[in-house]
Order: C-alpha cells, then structure tokens, then sequence
C-alpha cells in the first residue's frame, strides 16, 4: 500500500490534508484491481462509493442511442472518478472503463459520509473538486455545441497546456481515436484539422507531444470557434 499512500497524500482530493486524516482514510480504503477493457461501472448504476486512481488510467464515456461512444474525461493517477452520485444520492452518470491495467481504491459511500462529518477541510475539498468538474462539463458541452472542429481542438489543447502547466508542449496521453471521441468528432476529421494546425505553423508534433508554435492565433481560434479563416 506504500505507492496508495502517496497517491493519497498528492491526490486533488485528499492533497494537503493533515497525516492522521490520511491514515483514517486509508483504513476504509478497498483495493480493486482491473484489466485493460475491464468495465468498472455502468451508466445508471447505484452509486454507492468512489473510486482514486493508484495507477493506471480510466476512460469515463457515455453511448448515444445510435451506439457512438463519446468521452467525457480521461482519468489519471492521483484523480478520482464517480464523486459526484456519493454526495447527490444518485446512479452513475456514465460509465467507465480500464485503458490499461488499472489500481483502483475503492471508498463506500456510507463510510466516507460517517469519515468527512466535521472535518471541512476534506469537505472543502471534494467542493472544489465538484466545481471543477462542472466548469469541464461546461466547457466540453460548449465545445460540442457551438464549436467546429478545429475550435474544439484548438480549445482543448489550451487546456492541456493549462492543467499540463507548460505553455509551449502539450503530452497526449491518450490515442487519436480517444482524442476525436472527447471533442465528439471522427479520426478523419481530428487528422484534417491537425494537418490544418500544422500547415499554418500553429502546431508542430514531436511523438507523443505537440508544440504549440502560435498561442495567440490558437487562442483566437478557440474563441472564435469556426473552422480556419
């Protein structure tokens, strides 16, 4: 459990808590263990308790009726999915799946409510927590509604680079198939507005990672929302 305590110590949602917080949280802890593709809950389950990512990480991702998958978020370490149903009393909003091998802590949602009563701190917490999750939601349903593609894009690199915290390099953690899933498009249209990006020097990329050559212009068209000029 060496690496779930640090985990616990640096996550959102427990970072910055004093130690005998820590260890009391530990102590409800459950270990679940998931392979690639491992389905961890469903849209519309009973939303019983939480998960913090120990290692590996979680797509959260809803199907339309005519059976396309759209990402919400993609789950790293040290984050927490499921947060929202333990404090509203509701089912899973959406479901989630292992991309790799994955340790999940698990935290029952009686127990955690019974554990956070007079500690605001914690409570604070997972209020900023909730927050942030709405302002993403806010941002991607924005993006999806009122956004072509290469606003999408262009928007989501700058909050790469924000969360990632380098101006100039953004890391994709994830494939092109799950990039054009979050920004609800096809890989045909991403790979167009990626070689658009590239043609007019906005961006450049290196492997995994993209430099971005021209924020202003990038911000411009994130703001502007249509396709190039």
């Amino acid at each position: 459990m060496k690496k779930a305590h640090e985990i616990l110590i640096r996550s959102q949602l427990f970072g910055g808590l004093p130690q005998e917080h820590i260890t009391e949280i530990e102590k409800i802890a459950v270990d679940k263990n998931y392979n690639k593709g491992d389905v961890i809950f469903y849209d519309g389950d009973e939303g019983n308790g939480f998960y913090l990512i120990v290692a590996g990480s979680v797509s959260v991702y809803k199907i339309s009726p005519d059976g396309k998958e759209q990402i919400f978020h993609i789950v790293k370490e040290g984050e927490t999915i499921g947060a929202a149903p333990v404090f509203s009393g509701k089912s899973f909003p959406a479901n989630a799946r292992a991309l790799s091998k994955t340790h999940l802590l698990f935290f029952d949602r009686t127990k955690f409510i019974e554990l956070i009563s007079g500690k605001p701190d914690l409570t604070m917490n997972i209020l900023a927590l909730l927050s942030m999750r709405l302002r993403e939601f806010t941002i991607q349903v924005e993006n999806l509604s009122l956004k072509e593609i290469p606003g999408r894009l262009a928007s989501y690199l700058l909050y790469l680079s924000q969360e990632q915290g380098n101006r100039d390099f953004v890391k994709l953690n994830i494939s092109k198939l799950q990039l054009s899933n979050i920004l609800g498009t096809v890989p045909e249209s991403l790979s167009r507005a990626l070689g658009n990006m590239k043609t007019r020097k906005l961006i450049e990329e290196e492997g995994a990672s993209i430099r971005l050559l021209n924020r202003a212009e990038l911000e411009e068209l994130a703001e502007r929302g249509k396709s190039f000029g």
